[in-house]
């Protein structure tokens, strides 16, 4: 059994105490942003931490209205240019707070006086001791390479941070996303059976759009260091603009498909790759009735757990959908005879500059 099974299977339980933990910080940052909110959000991370980042990106903006950016690190660390960043929230997420040069970015903006916040899994890291609000992911030692409970982590607490800036998100709704979690983890066996089809599998696509745009991305980073599967990630909107002409019959794709206001444009691609004759598999939940009916290899979050209701509006899919990707990847994993907790050329910390 592989550390990364056992990971994702860790991650409701460290949702409970990352909120636990993130709530008290958030109400810090809402007093210090109460008299001077930012007018800008820049966002900087790598690898699965820079996934979280495009979650973010997409929530922030949704949900305060303030324009948010994806850090280019190298700007600074490569080019020495100087990034005006007065009135701005710079935030850098890492799960190890090593990475230097989103530290780098860090370090520079509050030298120039923007509010810094650090998100990371390691509470004695540099990043930990650069940034003035620090949101801890309190998953524990991630200890396979592949990260899983700190992506998680790291998408609550992006909600935890949108709430200190005046976003309508319920905090009893956050509550309820280890349940959320845990239904999602009820699909396992189930995963494990059907990723035996994909053994041979040597290139995917996956799609997703939204809030759910960024689990495209992490889903197939999954793939790629785990399964060594070249999977390319597109938005909805952008596969039908040219990357479709790749399709063709039986050719492998994985679908992000909420109900919402995404799930007209996801339907519209489900559609066209009907007529394509494409392998396709959706990570929808049980009140998706429509996405269910139209595509029935479906890896379908439950409703329930037990007599309780587990199924959350589409603001709140993006960690319960992610978990039967993660599933996927390490059932994939083991079918195809690799060690998911070692990829090949792969480090648990990355520096780069």
């Amino acid at each position: 059994m592989s550390k990364m099974l056992d990971e994702i299977r860790e991650q409701p339980a460290a949702l409970e105490r990352t909120l636990r933990s993130g709530l008290r910080t958030a109400s810090q940052l809402a007093r210090a942003v109460a008299t001077h909110p930012p007018k800008l959000i820049l966002l900087a991370a790598r690898g699965t931490s820079d996934n979280a980042a495009q979650f973010g990106r997409y929530l922030l903006e949704i949900m305060t209205g303030i324009p948010v950016s994806l850090a280019a690190p190298s700007i600074v660390t490569l080019y020495g240019a100087s990034i005006h960043l007065q009135d701005a929230m710079v935030v850098s997420i890492s799960q190890s707070g090593e990475s230097t040069d989103t530290n780098l970015v860090l370090e520079q903006a509050r030298t120039q006086g923007a509010l810094t916040v650090g998100v990371t899994n390691e509470p004695s890291s540099s990043l930990a001791r650069l940034a003035e609000h620090v949101f801890l992911v309190r998953a524990g030692r991630e200890r396979s390479v592949a990260a899983t409970k700190t992506y998680s982590g790291q998408l609550l607490l992006f909600y935890l941070l949108a709430h200190a800036l005046g976003a309508r998100i319920r905090v009893d709704d956050l509550r309820r996303l280890p349940e959320w979690a845990e239904a999602a983890l009820a699909l396992e066996s189930d995963i494990a059976a059907r990723a035996e089809r994909y053994r041979f599998m040597e290139r995917a696509i996956v799609v997703g759009r939204g809030l759910n745009y960024a689990n495209a991305f992490e889903f197939a980073l999954k793939l790629m260091e785990t399964c060594y599967v070249v999977a390319e990630r597109f938005s909805a909107a952008d596969f039908l603009h040219g990357p479709i002409a790749m399709v063709e019959h039986s050719f492998p794709l994985f679908l992000f498909t909420p109900p919402g206001v995404t799930w007209p444009g996801m339907r519209d691609v489900l559609e066209r790759l009907a007529k394509l004759k494409a392998e396709t598999l959706i990570v929808t939940d049980a009140g998706h009735s429509e996405a269910i009916d139209l595509n029935p290899r479906a890896l379908v979050v439950p409703a329930k757990i037990g007599r309780r209701s587990a199924r959350p509006e589409e603001l709140y899919t993006p960690i319960p959908y992610i978990i039967p990707a993660q599933l996927f990847a390490a059932s994939l994993a083991a079918w195809k005879g690799l060690d998911p907790d070692r990829p090949r050329t792969l480090t648990k910390v990355t520096r780069t500059l």
